[in-house]
């Protein structure tokens, strides 16, 4: 729990099991399923909503059952293409391909049993090393 600047305001951050709204949203200040970067947290879910289907039925899935390493591999292939719109391409392929590297990156993640929050939590201790 953080207070704002003159302290009239609190920032709660919290991890919730499931959505925060008693009506079954991400939260109670909007209909927006996840805004801004909550939207990491909403493709995580998808991900692993969908590594518990059938294979035939889920690229997600499929990948996942072709091993770590060729998700390894696949998010190389989503790097390599994501560095090339970003030398040579416009707005929206460098935009296209950075969705592609960030859901082939929680597809890893989802397979090491790690999460975003396990990146950001080395991303604020960085921070804190900087100051």
């Amino acid at each position: 729990i953080t207070p704002d600047c003159d302290g009239d305001a609190l920032l709660v951050r919290v991890e919730p099991a499931g959505p925060a709204c008693h009506r079954g949203a991400v939260s109670c200040f909007g209909d927006e399923e996840a805004p801004g970067i909550g939207r990491l947290g909403a493709l995580e879910r998808t991900v692993a909503a969908r590594a518990e289907a059938s294979p035939s039925e889920s690229f997600t899935a499929r990948l996942l059952a072709e091993g770590v390493k060729r998700v390894a591999q696949k998010l190389g292939e989503e790097g390599v293409e994501t560095a090339l719109a970003g030398a040579a391409g416009d707005d929206a392929e460098l935009c296209a391909e950075s969705a592609d590297l960030l859901y082939v990156l929680a597809v890893l993640l989802k397979a090491r049993g790690l999460s975003f929050n396990d990146v950001t939590a080395v991303l604020a201790k960085r921070a804190g090393a900087s100051q």
